[in-house]
């Protein structure tokens, strides 16, 4: 599902550095990312996603080369067949809860915002427990309900691949284990592959691998 080789990329006049000679993901794998802060954890998901692209070597999403790909290729990519969720949750203010969820089919070319799309939207948000919620704006909800809110919107369309940025980060104990729970139960359901980045080491247990990003080439300079 991922194919990763001979990646180089550095941030423009920084000096963080992160080469990555070769990562692969199979196509339904569970797979947790950890190491310390600044070491291109959160860098590697935006290249997976083409946020961002390598300054060399490519990056292969389900047969598609992502790092070729011009913008607006990569963004048909990422709502065909990604789910992000996102450390900063990137909630739309102006939209509701509900709004917020169905985003994706905004933006996804020839891709209507039907009654089951809605029933969808309101099954994952009710799973998330988000009764009741789903009228309200981000700046009315709570951190941990905003980021539920942003898991719905990752996992509304079944995505082929889900990146996960510490999305259990903002949870107690309780919520966490459902919300795993759910990306797990969801990603088995449609055969999708997981990457999450997390701090958690007591979640680790979970995944079928953890990569450790101390084993990678870097410099520090900032990136998460």
């Amino acid at each position: 599902m991922i194919r990763i080789e001979n990646l180089s990329f550095s941030y423009p006049g920084g000096d963080f550095r992160l080469e990555i000679p070769r990562l692969t993901l199979e196509p339904g794998e569970k797979v947790a990312v950890v190491g310390p802060s600044g070491t291109g954890k959160t860098t590697l998901l935006n290249l997976i996603a083409g946020i961002s692209v390598p300054t060399s070597g490519s990056v292969r999403v389900d047969d598609q080369t992502v790092s070729d790909m011009n913008d607006a290729a990569r963004r048909a990519l990422r709502a065909a067949k990604i789910g992000f969720v996102f450390q900063d949750f990137a909630l739309l203010e102006y939209l509701s809860a509900r709004e917020n969820i169905l985003f994706p089919y905004r933006i996804a070319a020839g891709i209507r915002i039907d009654a089951r799309a809605r029933t969808r939207a309101e099954q994952l948000a009710l799973s998330c427990g988000l009764e009741g919620k789903l009228d309200r704006r981000p700046g009315a909800l709570s951190q941990g309900e905003q980021q539920r809110v942003a898991l719905c919107r990752a996992l509304v369309m079944n995505p082929r691949l889900v990146l996960a940025d510490e999305a259990t980060g903002n949870l107690d104990p309780a919520n966490k284990t459902a919300i795993l729970d759910l990306m797990f139960a969801r990603s088995s359901d449609h055969g999708a592959t997981l990457l999450a980045v997390t701090h958690d080491h007591a979640l680790l247990p979970r995944f079928d691998r953890v990569i450790d990003f101390s084993d990678f080439r870097q410099s520090q300079g900032g990136a998460a």
